[in-house]
């Protein structure tokens, strides 16, 4: 139960990050009139990643549990 509340907290957090950085890449392009292309290109990229290897670790561990309880 503990690691689910974790993750959780992780995703939370990794959302209101990108909504901040969002809001943070708006305001440069507002006062400079240029787009941070490749930095917003390896922020999301790097958010995505850590969402997809969270997500992974939880299904290989779904998975791993309904397999102990098949066998047991």
């Amino acid at each position: 139960m503990r690691k689910a509340r974790f993750s959780k907290l992780v995703v939370s957090f990794i959302i209101l990050a990108n909504c901040m950085f969002t809001a943070a890449a708006l305001f440069v392009f507002l006062r400079t009139g240029a787009e941070p292309t490749a930095l917003i290109a390896a922020w999301f990229a790097f958010t995505t990643g850590e969402l997809a290897a969270l997500a992974g670790l939880r299904h290989s561990e779904n998975k791993s549990r309904t397999d102990k309880e098949d066998g047991a």
